[in-house]
């Protein structure tokens, strides 16, 4: 398979994800903004969930800028990443549904821990794929963001069921953390040039 359908198909489900999270919220019955309030936690949620889509895609496509040839393997593992993050609708709006109530918050924690093993492993396969002297492997380097997202993540999930407000914090710094695209793809893609 070449890169321009691979990524064509990841685009295609990450947009299709991103509508499901906007038709869960449901419109109010009533005119006045006072029947609004009640959706604000499932907006809260919604806002963030669009966030961290927009970083996956955002990076994926920085992931995909870098590699040149797609394997079986790597189609497995952008599958693997694709059904966690396909899972972030429902994920989102049971915590917006309960206003990050404990468990639906862990959920979420979840839900975003395994999205980003799988990033890590789709990340992993790539390099494989292209040897040890790809572009990808000198960019990603150690990962330090990545490993930090894991154990913030895996934090969060722990916090959930003492402070909720906390965990949902440390998943609001993480988004933070990610926002700007990875630049050091960037960075290697111009060395290279």
């Amino acid at each position: 398979m070449g890169k321009g359908r691979f990524e064509a198909f990841s685009d295609g489900v990450i947009a299709i994800i991103i509508t499901i999270m906007v038709l869960e919220i449901k419109v109010p019955h009533g005119s006045d903004f006072a029947t609004l309030l009640p959706l604000f936690p499932v907006f809260l949620s919604y806002v963030l969930s669009f966030i961290y889509i927009g970083i996956y895609w955002n990076n994926h496509h920085h992931l995909l800028h870098a590699t040149h040839k797609i394997s079986a393997g790597n189609l497995w593992a952008n599958l693997h990443l694709l059904f966690w993050l396909s899972l972030i609708p429902f994920s989102t709006g049971w915590m917006g549904e309960n206003h990050f109530a404990a468990a639906p918050t862990a959920l979420y924690g979840v839900n975003l821990f395994m999205a980003a093993l799988a990033y890590w492993l789709l990340q992993y396969s790539l390099i494989c794929s292209a040897g040890d002297s790809s572009i990808l492997k000198k960019a990603i380097g150690g990962d330090i963001k990545g490993k930090l997202s894991l154990l913030l993540y895996g934090l969060g999930i722990l916090l959930a069921f003492q402070i909720a407000l906390l965990s949902q914090a440390i998943y609001v710094a993480v988004a933070l953390m990610w926002l700007i695209p990875d630049r050091r793809i960037e960075s290697a893609l111009k060395e290279d040039r």
